[in-house]
């Protein structure tokens, strides 16, 4: 019932930056958490940031400082700018949100297709 598609990946030198986007679209009611996961090579997906009601977010530590997350509730957007990237921001980026697709409904979690990020030494 919500689909979510990343976009803004790609290949870039370390130190660089660059800015993620994850449209929701579907039949959607309301979006309470945002999130963008990541998952390496041999690695569990795990949280980058989240960001829920609009306002509380919550970075893991290792990007805390560098990465921010921010929402656009008009568009149904989360935005991921990542800055001072280093090789071991290297992953494939996972989308995810709670959300409710109709009125009476309960929320349910979704996920979106990933975007690669690559960053070189």
């Amino acid at each position: 019932q919500v689909q979510l598609l990343e976009s803004g990946g790609g290949l870039v030198q370390a130190g660089g930056s660059l800015r993620l986007s994850c449209a929701a679209s579907g039949s959607i009611f309301s979006i309470n958490r945002m999130a963008w996961y990541r998952q390496a090579p041999g690695r569990q997906r795990g949280l980058v940031a989240s960001i829920t009601g609009g306002a509380i977010t919550n970075y893991r530590d290792s990007v805390r400082g560098r990465f921010t997350i921010s929402r656009d509730n008009a568009k149904n957007t989360v935005y991921l700018q990542m800055n001072s990237l280093k090789p071991e921001d290297t992953a494939v980026y996972y989308c995810n949100a709670d959300a409710i697709a109709s009125y009476g409904g309960n929320y349910a979690n979704y996920w979106g297709q990933g975007t690669q990020v690559t960053v070189s030494s």
